[in-house]
């Protein structure tokens, strides 16, 4: 079962999570801004909830894959472990030979499930020995108000955002911050060297110039994709996108609505403001809905064209989707308050496993109210950690086979 991902709604067969572990144990209040957290989740309970999604998944007949049980597989395969470090340290910006040296002798000494746990927890000044005493290092140490050699990942459980299935191929991100970076690693070292998904085609690379994230990227139908053109993506890297998919790797696409949306941490991609939940429904957060701009990029036979669409949401979804109607959910039911507040618990970021329904955050109670009586069924899960890293069910997983 290799990837097959056309829509948004298609029947969820496969998907790839991430349980969050003691990468969020090591957060502390100040340094989150770095880390790109507001507040700090309790771990034992954001595993429960976190447990009680991936549950629910599987009670709906989603295969659920964890991108570290594939990262295992696809090393202990290769044995490569050397190399992966070094690229990992490289990313990570550690250019200190003595520590770069210690770090490389503590992780390859692990196995492959160790290591993998430690590059995503971090490790701690206090957790490394080094072999004499450095005052390069001493004097980084005092300098340094992170207490880290190496910063934890705790935003690996937003696994939308590293990689996007696109298709029968897969984009491999260049996150826009360094806190995110090293997290497309581990799926490229999936697509390159695990038996099942090797071979894979990869429709952008993370050593591409410009930004591309996940969250910006949605898969309306066969033949259109979404892409959000945000504080996490740029237009270049849309561009870049457009002309691998469109004529390198010939998929099924032929166009691409670019949705400019404001550069700001409440609306970080677009999925945290429009997400389809069925053939004909979509959410959107009011306050945007007047202000986004959206460009069609159309395939033509050599590269492509550009133009700039007008008028309501509904009507340039109906008519690219060749929809009979368009019906547009407000998130929080356009209440500025309620609006306001879901969005930044992302009310609009909703999950469809299945056309028409949908998993969704329980406390987003406004917006699940418009859900039901629009006639979607939706699948309540609790909230109240996750929440806090600023990413919704849709956030947190990436669909690998979806039923066309």
């Amino acid at each position: 079962m290799k990837i097959n991902v056309y829509s948004e709604i298609g029947k969820l067969r496969r998907v790839l999570l991430h349980r969050p572990g003691k990468e969020l144990e090591n957060l502390a209040p100040r340094y989150l801004a770095d880390l790109l957290f507001d507040d700090i989740p309790y771990l034992k309970k954001a595993q429960e909830e976190h447990d009680a999604f991936a549950n629910l998944l599987r009670e709906n007949g989603v295969e659920v894959k964890y991108v570290t049980d594939l990262f295992v597989e696809a090393m202990d395969s290769q044995n490569n472990k050397l190399d992966f470090v070094k690229e990992f340290l490289d990313l990570s910006e550690i250019n200190n030979q003595y520590i770069r040296e210690a770090l490389i002798e503590m992780l390859t000494s692990m196995s492959t499930r160790e290591m993998v746990d430690k590059l995503i927890a971090g490790v701690r000044t206090n957790e490394l020995k080094l072999k004499q005493d450095i005052f390069s290092v001493k004097v980084r140490k005092a300098k340094l108000g992170i207490p880290f050699f190496l910063n934890p990942m705790p935003n690996l459980y937003f696994q939308r955002d590293p990689a996007a299935t696109i298709g029968k191929g897969i984009t491999i991100n260049k996150m826009r911050t360094p806190a995110r970076r090293r997290e497309a690693m581990l799926m490229e070292y999936v697509i390159n060297n695990h038996p099942e998904y090797k071979g894979t085609p990869k429709y952008y690379e993370k050593d591409c110039p410009y930004a591309l994230e996940g969250g910006d990227v949605l898969v309306l139908n066969k033949k259109t994709l979404a892409v959000g053109i945000s504080q996490r993506t740029d237009p270049e890297a849309l561009e870049a996108l457009a002309n691998n998919i469109f004529h390198k790797y010939g998929d099924s696409f032929e166009s691409i609505l670019g949705f400019l949306i404001p550069e700001s941490r409440a609306y970080m991609h677009l999925d945290t403001v429009f997400t389809m939940l069925d053939y004909d429904k979509f959410v959107v957060h009011p306050k945007l809905e007047g202000i986004i701009k959206i460009f069609v990029l159309r395939k033509e036979d050599k590269g492509y064209s550009v133009s700039e669409e007008s008028g309501e949401l509904s009507e340039i979804l109906k008519r690219h989707l060749e929809l009979e109607k368009a019906t547009v959910i407000r998130c929080g039911d356009s209440d500025e308050i309620a609006a306001e507040r879901e969005q930044w618990n992302d009310g609009s970021n909703a999950l469809a496993i299945a056309p028409g329904k949908i998993i969704v955050y329980d406390r987003n109670y406004v917006t699940n109210r418009l859900f039901k009586e629009a006639g979607i069924e939706i699948l309540e899960i609790p909230s109240s950690e996750l929440s806090r890293g600023r990413g919704g069910p849709r956030c947190m997983s990436m669909p690998l086979f979806r039923e066309e």
